[in-house]
């Protein structure tokens, strides 16, 4: 088998479920069955996964899903696997499907921003409509990959975006488009700016991924930071508009290699591009690119 046979899932949706742990269980015992690794989060706010298995094993998971009705219109995003993605099953309860850690007053079942398809977000880019785009995944992310001129606030984790809403607070009466990885953190993230009483947001729905699949290498320059063994993902990356816009943190050159730093107790990601790499120098520099990550999307 190789590695076109493979499929990638990621979905989420915020719906109240009363009984995580009995959902814990089905979904364990649905993806022993069809042979699928990945990550799947469940609290009482909701669902977060990624999966991969054989194309069929992962259309037949999306149909069981789809068949709860609390699940029947939740938005699956598909892409290639490589059958080496997740090295095992992970499905847990947690307290929250994103670890923001924000107030219970910011509910997503109850309000967040609007939804804005990718292809009215690229009207609004090239149409050139006065909106501000607002990337809330973490740092390490939109390093090696992000929409040009958009706002980079300084994010770690997203329990975060408190700490940097004083850098937000000038756009409470502009247009601002919220964007990540699949949706799941803009759900919530746009919710606190709601809170805030910013005026006119809106929530990029699918996520960077489904923009960079409709639009590839048009607005969104570089690469999407993915949670699990690809650890990146681009379309049409050999065409000659693909922009590489990271840096190797030993030479500097134009790079967008993550590695794990060679020094085991260390151990975090860096830019290491191939060259220093068949040198041997695998050991991060003092500042790592990254501290630590969180799994969301």
């Amino acid at each position: 088998m190789n590695s076109d046979d493979f499929q990638i899932l990621l979905y989420y949706k915020y719906v109240h479920i009363d009984d995580p742990a009995a959902l814990v269980a089905a979904q364990r015992q649905l993806c022993e069955q069809l042979g699928l690794r990945g990550r799947i989060l469940i609290a009482h706010e909701g669902i977060n996964g990624t999966v991969e298995g054989t194309r069929a094993a992962t259309e037949a998971y999306a149909v069981e899903l789809m068949r709860n009705e609390r699940f029947s219109d939740i938005d699956i995003k598909r892409s290639p696997g490589t059958g080496a993605a997740f090295q095992k099953l992970f499905v847990r309860e947690r307290d929250e499907i994103v670890g923001t850690h924000f107030p219970a007053a910011i509910d997503p079942t109850k309000k967040s921003a609007a939804y804005i398809s990718a292809e009215e977000l690229h009207d609004w880019i090239h149409g050139g409509k006065k909106i501000f785009i607002v990337d809330m995944r973490n740092d390490y992310e939109h390093v090696v990959g992000h929409f040009k001129n958009s706002i980079l606030p300084s994010i770690k984790n997203a329990r975060d975006l408190p700490d940097v809403l004083p850098e937000l607070m000038h756009l409470k009466n502009e247009t601002v488009v919220t964007v990540c990885t699949g949706g799941v953190r803009c759900e919530k993230m746009s919710a606190l700016l709601l809170h805030h009483d910013f005026t006119d947001v809106y929530q990029l729905h699918g996520g960077i991924v489904t923009y960079m699949e409709k639009f590839p290498n048009e607005d969104f320059a570089g690469k999407l930071y993915v949670f699990d063994g690809r650890i990146m993902m681009g379309f049409n990356t050999n065409a000659p508009e693909h922009e590489v816009i990271a840096n190797c943190a030993l030479c500097g050159v134009k790079s967008d290699n993550y590695i794990n730093c060679g020094d085991a107790p260390c151990h975090k990601q860096f830019i290491c591009c191939n060259s220093c790499v068949a040198l041997g120098q695998s050991t991060c520099p003092a500042g790592c690119v990254i501290v630590e990550k969180s799994h969301n999307h």
